[in-house]
């Protein structure tokens, strides 16, 4: 469900964004000497699943793949979702997988009263998939938040991740993990390298998200040899690749 944000909708996504940044909490401390990065994937599209995970693994490294049930097997233009076997194929291969609501809606759109619920169906869903353990971290859809919903998320994560275009660093909010994303046009993806390089410079926690790895992505997504590109300069640099919880495994949060 690739959706097009309307200019009023993205002025109230990035106005509660940044009331959550600047005035939520607690915040935790994030102390590492070595430069930690994560691949997260949203939705996730089948070609995150047979090209993103397989370029990972060839580096010796897993992702985090964030999950809406509501969008299993979806068929669009551009993309088909993966499956309950995708999802169970992910977890057997050593990645992470996380929750993206069932719905796959903004979370200010779904009712407070709904919310538990919305997200015990997710959990369902991945149990149904063969997923053993419930997801531990979840990813905005649309990295929209919503500041009533904090308290239900703080009740059921141990993480959830918004955008923001940086690196984690210092005092860190766990329910509200600032990431860059990799998308459209390529040229643009691939000089992400860069971010890699800063986290290397002064040690932090790089979170990237994206959907789709094809030879023709959405602009949601780029392509393998990128992909690849970017993977392949964060391990030849030293940095320590992690999926989200392990990170947070690492760091004692």
């Amino acid at each position: 469900m690739i959706e097009r944000i309307g200019e009023k909708g993205g002025q109230v996504d990035r106005l509660a964004n940044r009331l959550i940044w600047k005035f939520a909490g607690p915040r935790r401390m994030l102390e590492t000497e070595v430069p930690l990065v994560s691949f997260t994937f949203d939705d996730v599209p089948d070609s995150a699943l047979y090209e993103g995970a397989a370029i990972l693994e060839r580096h010796g490294v897993r992702g985090t793949f964030y999950i809406a049930g509501g969008l299993s097997g979806q068929v669009e233009p551009e993309r088909v979702l993966i499956g309950p076997e995708g999802c169970r194929d992910l977890a057997e291969r050593g990645h992470e997988v996380g929750c993206h609501t069932f719905s796959h809606r903004r979370v200010r759109d779904i009712a407070r009263a709904e919310l538990p619920g919305d997200l015990d169906r997710n959990a369902a869903f991945l149990a149904a998939a063969g997923i053993a353990r419930p997801p531990t971290n979840f990813a905005f859809p649309y990295n929209s938040a919503w500041p009533p919903a904090r308290a239900e998320f703080r009740r059921r994560f141990r993480s959830c991740r918004a955008a923001g275009e940086t690196i984690n660093r210092g005092r860190v909010d766990p329910l509200m993990l600032k990431a860059v994303e990799i998308r459209q046009p390529e040229q643009e993806a691939r000089a992400l390298t860069g971010w890699i390089d800063e986290v290397v410079r002064a040690p932090g926690w790089l979170v990237f998200f994206t959907h789709d790895i094809a030879a023709r992505p959405t602009p949601y997504g780029c392509t393998p040899e990128t992909f690849e590109h970017l993977v392949a300069h964060a391990v030849a640099r030293g940095c320590t690749v992690l999926p989200v919880d392990q990170v947070l495994d690492r760091l004692g949060w």
